[in-house]
């Protein structure tokens, strides 16, 4: 299993074990990653009390308001565009920033371009950053062509990690094509949290700024390659998963000598930025996103 598949399935064990999703919703989403029930059915018993039910939900995850108002500005139009990648042609939404103080590269969630990650790209617009949010099923044919998320989220799993880098590097090419004269930055959520890592791992010496969202760390990642962006990591208190890897993430950006911050958000879980799921937090994420842009206008030109 690889490193992003291993994080994709512990998702749906994490969702599960928050009774989010229900055991046979759980089973059929781990199937689809290539996990037997032979190993799933353990996989999800050891989330479960006693009774035999998921354990209790974590107070963020219970107390969520999904439906309130998304951080941030009212967002400007996105257009679908296209545009060259290293295997073809890519997919993404674009937001163009009236007056654009720089540019930034959105990497989606585990479920593909979504309607979310496309509002968040026309908010980045409206606080003056032209945004694209890349399609990283642009090579299945984009994520529209998924009619079940869970179907997205195992086509991402079957992708190889260079893959994804090349077409991120692609996306950074389409940035300074579109506005040559801006800084561009990356950010992503949860999956593109973890994508925007491996883009700094890998070594990308145009980037100014980089958010990564509650984003695992690739293993031994080195980012001397990546060492003038300006890394805002956002990680929140709950989400012990991801947690496990800041310290590691710490010590990464210090021996690259990099400009950083690490903030970790209170009381609040695992995607507590996503106003469309169950543990969005609105006052966590309102802050996250003042910090972002305020980060963006610290370190982009």
């Amino acid at each position: 299993m690889s490193s992003i598949n291993e994080y994709l399935t512990s998702e749906v064990v994490v969702d599960y074990s928050e009774g989010l999703i229900h055991r046979r919703e759980a089973l059929r989403r781990l199937s689809m990653l290539g996990v037997g029930a032979a190993v799933a059915g353990p996989m999800l018993a050891a989330c479960e009390s006693p009774s035999g039910s998921p354990a209790p939900a974590t107070p963020s995850a219970a107390g969520s308001v999904s439906g309130s108002a998304p951080a941030g500005p009212s967002p400007l139009p996105v257009e679908a565009i296209t545009f060259r990648g290293p295997g073809g042609t890519l997919q993404g939404a674009w937001a163009a920033a009236a007056d654009p103080r720089g540019t930034v590269l959105v990497v989606h969630e585990n479920r593909g371009l979504t309607d979310h990650i496309r509002s968040v790209a026309g908010r980045l617009a409206a606080s003056g950053y032209s945004a694209l949010a890349i399609d990283l099923l642009s090579e299945e044919g984009g994520t529209a062509k998924f009619t079940d998320p869970a179907q997205a989220t195992a086509a991402l799993g079957a992708v190889p990690p260079a893959r994804f880098v090349a077409d991120m590097k692609a996306g950074i090419d389409e940035l300074l094509r579109r506005v040559p004269a801006k800084s561009p930055a990356a950010m992503g959520f949860c999956f593109g949290g973890g994508m925007v890592w491996q883009l700094l791992a890998a070594g990308e010496p145009r980037l100014r700024a980089a958010v990564p969202f509650y984003g695992p760390l690739p293993d031994n990642a080195d980012l001397a390659g990546s060492k003038r962006a300006a890394v805002l990591a956002v990680y929140a208190e709950l989400d012990t998963r991801v947690n496990a890897s800041r310290d590691t993430a710490k010590a990464a950006l210090e021996k690259a000598g990099m400009k950083h911050e690490i903030v970790t958000y209170p009381g609040v879980n695992h995607a507590f930025f996503n106003d469309t799921g169950a543990r969005y937090d609105p006052a966590a994420a309102t802050q996250a996103y003042q910090r972002l842009t305020d980060w963006f206008a610290t370190n982009l030109s």
